[in-house]
This record gives structure tokens, sequence and C-alpha cells, in this order.
């Protein structure tokens, strides 16, 4: 008899369950996975996260594979290209923000030797981890995604407020929110 693998509760569809199991809270240095997961997010807001599992290999295309100095050059031609496309959230003002935002993504990895750098200096390097009990409400942001928020702003990027922020670094595992019975938290635990 097989053992029943308990998840986040929010873990529930065929594309939540491995953006899960492999991917939410896992601890990212990755240029191009830092950029996309700000892009994605960013186009979230308002919407449900199972909206942007699905649009999500339509980003990976139009975004070229979320090569932020590929993106930092779109003018007009690919701003009109990405609103004609019904893979994408099609929101004037979040397209043109991820366009903005890959090139203050690239100034702020310029001046601080790469974006993994700075972000991960917020924490001394080591995720935040939290455990709660299942069906606990998580924040929808925290002291530490308010100061994040305000330095992106400041340095020039939009779609980046407070709750944005913090569901950017669960998903790239600057935190890690994992409820206490979910089997993800349970292998953390173990040396």
């Amino acid at each position: 008899m097989s053992e029943r693998i308990v998840r986040c509760a929010w873990a529930s569809s065929d594309l939540s369950i491995p953006y899960h199991d492999d991917e939410w809270g896992v601890p990212s240095h990755e240029e191009r996975h830092l950029f996309e997961m700000l892009v994605l997010e960013g186009a979230q807001a308002g919407l449900s996260w199972e909206t942007i599992l699905r649009k999500r290999e339509s980003y990976r295309r139009r975004y070229k594979n979320f090569d932020p100095v590929l993106v930092a050059r779109f003018g007009a031609r690919e701003l009109e290209a990405m609103m004609g496309d019904a893979g994408l959230v099609r929101n004037r003002l979040k397209i043109e923000s991820s366009v903005q935002n890959a090139r203050s993504f690239l100034e702020l990895a310029r001046e601080h030797g790469s974006f993994a750098r700075w972000l991960w200096a917020y924490v001394d390097g080591s995720p935040v981890v939290t455990r709660r009990a299942r069906g606990a409400a998580l924040p929808a942001s925290t002291d530490l995604s308010a100061r994040i928020s305000k330095d992106l702003r400041v340095r020039g990027f939009r779609f980046v407020g407070p709750t944005i922020v913090y569901s950017y670094l669960q998903a790239v595992g600057v935190v890690d929110d994992h409820s206490a019975d979910c089997f993800r938290a349970q292998e953390a635990a173990m040396p």
C-alpha cells in the first residue's frame, strides 16, 4: 500500500503540483530564472497563478527564454506582437513594465555583479523558512517583501508591490513557506 503524498493545500492541479514539487520554494540563483519569475509574478497580479502556469510556455517563447538582454531591447513591434498573443496576459501596462523591468534588472545586475547577489544579500544568502499548519493563512506581504519592493521601485521596476514581491520571494526560494506537513518541508528537514 502506497502512502499518500501530502503537499501544501494550494498544489492540487496538473499544473500546480509539478510547480510546487519541483520549483516553488527552491533557492534559485540563476539569472534567467530570477527574471522569468519576476515577469510571471508581475503578469499574475490580479489573476490566478494557475492562469500564469497555463501561459508559461507562451511567455518563454515570446520572452526569448527570458533572456533579459534580449527583452530589454524590445521595441514597439515586439510589444504590439505581444499584445496580439492570446498566450500572454494582454495587459499593456504589464507587458510594457516587463520590458522596463528587464532594463532595470540588467542595471541592477551590473551594479551588484548579479541580480542574484543583490537579492540574496537581503537574507544573508540563506532562505527564510517558515512552517505553518495546514490551512493557516500565509501573509500577503512581509517587512522583507516591503523593503525589497521599495528598493526595486526606486530602481525603476514596476509591478513589484510588496504582495507581488512576496509571491516572487516564495517562487525563487528566498522564502520557503511549505506547510509543516508538506513532503517538501519534511525533505528540507532531513539531514
